[in-house]
């Protein structure tokens, strides 16, 4: 018989004890994120697992035009998405994101492959931002986007991705947005396109399945 209904009650009972328990002598931020520390369980398994040991190009581009002041956050999170692959993917080999960037600028081209084949890449993981902001109103920031997520075989003479997923709208924070007297602008941008760059990035090896909880918990006040 299947325990992982009765598990998950058990889990959810034990950090509210532990809520109630810690919270009066550490604080709220610190009881939940140490909570949640006590009772997640193993990594959850990479979804798309064949970037180990290959050649892969990251690019992101805007479907929709961003304000000045945003018109570098495509480039951006390709940057941090390219330094968490390197980071947690197996021998994978990623393009230095400056030779990315570069042929971007000097060429026009509409599909994720032409990129990838230009730069000799096994695979190209493309990200579509079809919306991106940071605030909530004019005083208080909270970061919004839309993006998908897309993998295509630069070797396959396929135009269809091998992989794909639509993420549902990542916002951050998600409980309490933030008042923009806390912090610069540049500093809630840069925090919150590298949140949005491990929303993706984590497709692709084992990710902590409590990590989103554990980023709830940071920000309780």
């Amino acid at each position: 018989m299947d325990q992982r209904p009765s598990v998950r009650r058990g889990q959810l009972w034990t950090l509210l004890i532990l809520l109630a328990v810690l919270a009066p002598s550490a604080g709220c931020r610190s009881a939940l994120a140490t909570a949640v520390w006590l009772i997640r369980g193993p990594n959850l398994p990479a979804e798309f697992k064949e970037l180990k040991g290959k050649r892969v190009c990251m690019v992101c581009r805007p479907l929709v035009e961003l304000t000045y002041r945003d018109s570098s956050v495509a480039k951006d999170l390709a940057r941090e998405m390219n330094k968490l692959l390197a980071a947690n993917v197996r021998d994978i080999e990623m393009i230095d994101q400056r030779k990315v960037d570069e042929w971007i600028d000097e060429n026009v081209w509409e599909e994720y492959n032409q990129v990838g084949r230009a730069l000799k890449a096994d695979y190209v993981v493309g990200v579509d931002l079809e919306r991106f902001s940071i605030f909530q109103g004019q005083t208080v920031y909270q970061g919004k986007a839309n993006v998908a997520l897309k993998v295509f075989d630069c070797n396959s003479q396929s135009r269809e991705p091998v992989f794909e997923r639509r993420l549902p709208q990542v916002v951050y924070p998600p409980n309490s947005p933030r008042s923009t007297g806390d912090q610069q602008e540049s500093d809630f941008r840069r925090e919150y396109v590298r949140v949005l760059a491990d929303q993706l990035a984590r497709h692709f090896y084992p990710h902590d399945p409590y990590a989103d909880v554990a980023l709830d918990a940071a920000y309780l006040h």
